[in-house]
């Protein structure tokens, strides 16, 4: 004999389902490439990743930095207010430290 699941198990359940496949498609959209580097919207310390001033995500220190990014989907930046694409060679892991190596 089985025991049926209470409501609460229920709901549980299907809520870690639906944040399972959420997550998935975001990934999936991220592998595409159809994303786009977008400055000037960033919360401190939610930054993507390296710019002049910083070598790592999240070390952004002010919101709104003109040169902290994070990846949207392609076409949105330009839709957001202060948003403005970048592809400044500093904006990658490491920083404007990094772009002196190489």
């Amino acid at each position: 004999m089985t025991t049926p699941l209470n409501p609460l198990a229920r709901t549980a359940l299907a809520s870690l389902i639906a944040v399972g496949l959420s997550a998935a498609s975001a990934a999936a959209l991220a592998a595409k490439g159809d994303t786009e580097k977008c400055a000037g919207i960033v919360k401190a310390g939610k930054n993507d990743c390296g710019t002049s001033k910083s070598a790592c995500a999240g070390t952004a220190t002010a919101d709104r930095d003109a040169e902290a990014w994070i990846l949207v989907p392609t076409g949105t930046c330009e839709r957001i207010a202060g948003g403005k694409v970048t592809n400044k060679p500093e904006n990658v892991h490491g920083g404007a430290a990094a772009v002196k190596k190489s």
